[in-house]
């Protein structure tokens, strides 16, 4: 009769359960394992859905909410990335800068020949106008904030915690702006105009400002991703994100690349603050709500990489609205985090990030 063996405290295991142990442990930390840990999260939130008594539909509407919702967090976790892969520091006024653009798009919309609603939807050219307006100007001010703050400290060789302060420091200096110009109250671009619903298959209801939000947010991201793969803006962006010291000796002009990347992100985080504010209304908190989910979304997708902000958008977007389907709406936020946790447990390099060493 043949006894077990067991082993003792201290004994090494054999090499074959070490080997299977150190597979075990590389496969966790896969990609492809952390994609499918997302998949099956979101097929458990729609079945707890469907036991708290929602319908498919009404699931399938929050899908579509998600969706939007996504785009949003997208346009402004991607200039988030962008800064952060050239300049490696976090900033925490980029939800000022989403506040910003918002509020000027709100500024410019009176400005212009009031027309029609482009149906639809529920805004008309001056919106559209208001959007190119917005984008560029947003861009100028971030560019502004560098140039006055944080190029003063890397000329110094400050610390990354200074730059991440100076950032806060930004952050509450851009709100109270707008509390001192616009106020407190809330504000809308077309206060009473319909929005109305369109019926899509499997009786899917949604408004048709959502679907121009996700259009737009992908458009976006497809002229970042030509911009960045296809000029010679774009691979002087990335060549200073690898390495700004071999960038300079090969004759980059990095003040430069530091500069348009904080026009582009300046510009997108204007975007997505005009399209949430077209989703809801304008307040000037907006911005510090969506920074939470924006920081989850690029740390989710690999710092540094836009392409896995827009996928951890998305993903974020999604199981943020589905959970109100069976939790109430006040945890919503909360799913960013538990998603944006899982990852930094499972694959701390993010969906797209690259692995070091």
């Amino acid at each position: 009769m043949a006894v077990s063996e067991t082993r003792k405290p201290g004994q090494e295991l054999p090499a074959d359960e070490r080997r299977l142990g150190e597979r075990l442990r590389a496969f966790i930390r896969t990609r492809g394992f952390l994609v499918g840990t997302f998949v099956v999260i979101l097929i458990a939130m729609y079945v707890a859905g469907l036991i708290a008594g929602a319908s498919a539909q009404r699931l399938l509407a929050l899908t579509a909410w998600g969706l939007m919702l996504g785009g949003i967090i997208a346009l402004g976790s991607i200039g988030l990335s962008l800064v952060y892969g050239v300049l490696k520091f976090p900033n925490f006024s980029h939800g000022a800068l989403v506040t910003l653009g918002a509020y000027v798009a709100y500024t410019v919309v009176p400005l212009l020949p009031q027309g029609e609603a482009l149906r639809p939807f529920s805004f008309g050219y001056e919106f559209l106008v208001a959007l190119v307006v917005a984008m560029p100007v947003v861009g100028l001010v971030a560019v502004a904030i560098d140039r006055l703050v944080y190029r003063r400290l890397r000329n110094t060789g400050a610390h990354l915690v200074l730059f991440a302060m100076a950032s806060l420091a930004m952050a509450f200096f851009v709100r109270s702006m707008i509390y001192l110009i616009w106020g407190p109250d809330f504000h809308f671009y077309y206060p009473g105009r319909a929005n109305p619903a369109l019926y899509l298959p499997f009786g899917m209801r949604v408004r048709a400002d959502q679907l121009f939000i996700l259009v737009l947010a992908f458009v976006l991201v497809a002229a970042v991703y030509v911009l960045l793969e296809w000029t010679r803006m774009g691979k002087a962006m990335r060549a200073t994100a690898d390495n700004p010291h071999l960038a300079q000796i090969r004759g980059i002009n990095t003040e430069r690349v530091i500069a348009w990347t904080w026009m582009l992100g300046g510009g997108l985080a204007a975007a997505g603050g005009i399209m949430y504010g077209l989703s809801s209304q304008l307040r000037p908190e907006m911005g510090f709500w969506l920074l939470l989910p924006m920081f989850a979304a690029t740390i989710m997708g690999g710092i540094g990489n836009p392409y896995g902000a827009l996928s951890a958008a998305l993903i974020i977007g999604i199981a943020h609205q589905v959970s109100t389907s069976f939790l109430d709406p006040t945890y919503g936020p909360a799913v960013a985090f538990v998603l944006m946790v899982l990852t930094l447990l499972i694959r701390p390099q993010g969906l797209l990030g690259r692995t070091e060493g």
